[in-house]
């Protein structure tokens, strides 16, 4: 039987709170003109548990549900479904929740812990014709891009023996993919895997890299040359999984350390930078800049949303993340020059992606603590855009209570300068409880949306997204 969500848990109420439905809604009112030179697909991700979980919800647990936004002709379509993946369909045939979660897997039926089932949740990319639904700890999973229907793990003609990160860096230049895995070599192990795609999704290349301690490395960066692996103290036990205490927890004390391998290079050739124990779920760029890598990330002094080994909280209030540039000096390896960008609290920070590995110029992040919605307080969400050669950073907020989702470059057309293009975001009205999709001029942020498609329900807090071109596949 399907028990009631339990009420006291912040990441399953208000703008969090799951949706218990699938639609499609064909053609969604709009508010202003969309741009007709707008054709494409958004696609986001985020968790929508199907059930009730076993014991503490944590927000990074839930299933993985796909919401499509079709653009064309002026015209916005939607659908959502939950990503039918094989946990999905355990529990779906149970008719309740099975699962622990990501930090009480002793909690989780043994069936399912012996289906090690992803819940792709996280992210949604699309490369060598297939549409990827992604979490960093499992393979990735395919949905057919029109309907969104699964079609299963993909693990590039069995070359994948492993998982994908759920930040793949595309190469504009080259249209490889380039991901790794961490615990490469089983749960809670310090092996990372480097792997690389061509444009047509063929795996060529994958290069084992031996980590310092376990770590949840969420996220890494590309540039032109090199591959730089960031390894935070939030550490990763089997043991302390095993007993009831937290799988991954704050280690301060281990320091941060960051791998920089050459992007043909093997094992042999990475080198270890040190810095002060910090975090960082989300990387804006990197870009090399002569014997120097630069690296511009949303970074935590400690980790939000992880407790200390013993289970107690870090700190009382969930800590901020700012926009910082990391310096690596490669003839010099050893300490981490950093240098702040902007002193507004914000996540999710994404470029023009055809920039993407190389130095660029316009930057934009959701302008608020990306957990502020889970506090219940009259607080709001909106974006920033941030030009790195004027140092400048303009912003759009909704209104009081509402909370936009990460920002999507668009260019305006195939041959526009950098920036000069669309910001899309989905906006949480929460005084309606229901979203818009919202299309931002992004060169003139300040004055908001130039086009609302509304929807008639809320599209519940989520992780990326990305857009594919009309013209694409």
């Amino acid at each position: 039987m399907s028990l009631p969500f339990p009420t006291h848990e912040p990441f399953l109420n208000g703008y969090y709170a799951p949706l218990h439905m699938e639609c499609d809604a064909p053609n969604l009112p709009v508010t202003g003109a969309i741009p007709q030179g707008l054709r494409g697909t958004l696609y986001r991700n985020g968790p929508n548990p199907q059930f009730a979980p076993r014991g503490p919800y944590h927000w990074f647990s839930g299933d993985g549900m796909l919401h499509a936004f079709h653009i064309e002709d002026g015209r916005v379509s939607y659908l959502n479904r939950w990503v039918r993946t094989p946990k999905w369909q355990m529990e779906h045939a149970n008719g309740e929740g099975m699962s622990g979660g990501l930090m009480n897997r002793h909690l989780t039926d043994p069936a399912l812990l012996e289906l090690n089932s992803t819940v792709a949740n996280t992210n949604v990319v699309w490369h060598g014709n297939r549409l990827l639904a992604l979490e960093e700890a499992h393979a990735p999973f395919e949905v057919d891009p029109a309907t969104l229907a699964a079609r299963g793990y993909h693990r590039y003609d069995g070359k994948l023996p492993g998982a994908m990160t759920a930040h793949p860096k595309y190469d504009p230049v080259t249209g490889e993919l380039v991901f790794f895995a961490y615990a490469a070599r089983g749960p809670f192990t310090r092996d990372l895997m480097l792997h690389i795609a061509d444009r047509d999704g063929t795996l060529r290349r994958s290069v084992p890299v031996e980590g310092p301690f376990p770590s949840m490395v969420h996220d890494f960066a590309v540039t032109r040359t090199h591959v730089i692996f960031p390894v935070f103290p939030l550490t990763g036990s089997m043991e302390r999984a095993r007993s009831g205490r937290p799988p991954y927890a704050w280690e301060p004390e281990k320091g941060t350390h960051i791998g920089i391998l050459p992007r043909d290079g093997s094992a042999a050739d990475v080198r270890w930078f040190t810095a002060d124990p910090c975090y960082v779920f989300h990387v804006m760029n990197a870009f090399d800049d002569g014997r120097r890598i630069v690296c511009d990330v949303m970074k935590y002094d400690t980790a939000p949303l992880f407790p200390r080994p013993d289970g107690t909280p870090v700190s009382e209030d969930s800590p901020d993340a700012r926009l910082v540039r990391w310096t690596l000096d490669l003839d010099n390896p050893g300490r981490v020059g950093e240098e702040r960008l902007d002193d507004r609290p914000g996540e999710f920070p994404r470029l023009d992606e055809r920039y993407a590995m190389s130095p660029y110029r316009h930057g934009y992040f959701l302008s608020a603590p990306v957990t502020d919605g889970a506090k219940g307080d009259p607080a709001r969400a909106g974006l920033a855009h941030i030009d790195l050669a004027r140092g400048r950073t303009a912003e759009w907020l909704p209104d009081i209570g509402d909370y936009c989702s990460e920002p999507i470059f668009v260019e305006r057309h195939a041959g526009a300068p950098e920036g000069d293009g669309w910001l899309l975001t989905v906006v949480w009205r929460g005084k309606e409880n229901r979203s818009d999709l919202a299309v931002l001029d992004a060169t003139d942020l300040g004055a908001g949306p130039v086009a609302l498609a509304h929807l008639s329900h809320r599209v519940p807090a989520g992780f990326h997204g990305n857009w594919r071109h009309a013209a694409a596949g």
